[in-house]
């Protein structure tokens, strides 16, 4: 097999696929705001120039959909179960002869919530751009790896180690998989993700690269955040392996029912021409969408409310997954 890439998040894209969500029972009284939320993020990356291709489970939530999105999004009515595209959707590499799809195996963050079309909606959205499709057998969401296009990985040892992904491959034989299909030949291995993330820690919710050898991590604010030991062990992680680290604020203590929740700004999309950050309502959302700006210059970011998307378990890089342009540069 030839030699894979897969690009940075910041190279260039041609479209941006996102979730609409559509299970009540996933969004317990949120899902009406959920999909506003969701509408909302569809809408301003559509707005700013980018295609959108919004997907849609059956008519009624198209119409739904397109009472709520901007005329500028795409709806593509689909098969899927959760919105999590990121780690349900297809992860496009560059080989010698162009793009292709890499699908790893599924099984619903740990069989913890399998749905119906969660396992295929990769591949037929691959199909869909008309994409060759490669396969593994190790199971993997997206969200669990973020490349900083040089070949170097951040992923969590929570997530990739847990027993309820691939018990049986050692941590050298995840590594070589990821090289294989990702081209990834370089790892930076994190501690535990977020306190009550329903995916064991995925990277994309605590660390993430935003350049080359260039790593933000959140920093606690107040005494009550309840992630302030994961925060310092990442960063103390990722400056031993020599990164560059920046910090940026942590929205703090939230929690819905009593409960921690698991929010960050750490979840932001990055679209070609936007930036778009979650925010909770939290009296640090600005500092924290200011610290993100501050690193793209190049491209307006901007905050929009995420506490009901994050009421179903994720949050807006969750949510959708890019289709870089091919021959994509850094």
């Amino acid at each position: 097999m030839n030699a894979v890439r897969m690009p940075p998040e910041w190279a260039p894209q041609d479209w941006i696929w996102i979730g609409f969500p559509h299970l009540a029972e996933e969004w317990p009284g949120y899902l009406d705001v959920a999909q506003e939320q969701i509408a909302a993020f569809a809408s301003a990356v559509a707005e700013s120039g980018q295609q959108v291709r919004l997907l849609v489970s059956d008519e009624a939530n198209e119409a739904r959909a397109r009472s709520l999105a901007s005329e500028a999004v795409t709806l593509q009515p689909r098969v899927y179960g959760d919105v999590w595209l990121r780690d349900t959707g297809p992860l496009v590499v560059e080989g010698s002869d162009g793009q292709i799809a890499v699908r790893f195996a599924f099984n619903g963050w740990g069989e913890k919530y399998l749905m119906p079309g969660d396992q295929t909606i990769g591949e037929a959205l691959a199909r869909d751009a008309g994409l060759d499709v490669m396969s593994s057998t190790m199971i993997l969401e997206g969200g669990a790896v973020d490349g900083d296009g040089t070949g170097l990985a951040a992923t969590t040892e929570q997530c990739l180690l847990n027993p309820n992904r691939n018990p049986h491959l050692r941590r050298e034989q995840i590594e070589a998989e990821l090289e294989q299909m990702l081209g990834f030949d370089r790892f930076l291995w994190l501690g535990d993700g977020l306190i009550n993330d329903h995916t064991d820690g995925h990277v994309d919710n605590l660390a993430r690269f935003v350049g080359p050898g260039r790593l933000v991590v959140p920093e606690a604010t107040g005494s009550d955040d309840p992630n302030a030991g994961i925060y310092a062990d990442a960063k103390a992680r990722a400056q031993d392996f020599g990164v560059d680290v920046i910090t940026i604020p942590s929205p703090g203590l939230i929690t819905r029912d009593g409960a921690i929740e698991p929010a960050s700004y750490v979840n932001f999309a990055i679209t070609t021409h936007l930036v778009v950050v979650p925010t909770f309502g939290s009296a640090h959302d600005d500092a924290g969408v200011e610290a993100i700006a501050a690193l793209f210059p190049d491209r307006e970011t901007i905050g929009l409310p995420a506490g009901a998307v994050l009421a179903g378990g994720g949050g807006f890089h969750c949510a959708s997954q890019q289709m870089p342009s091919f021959k994509a540069s850094n």
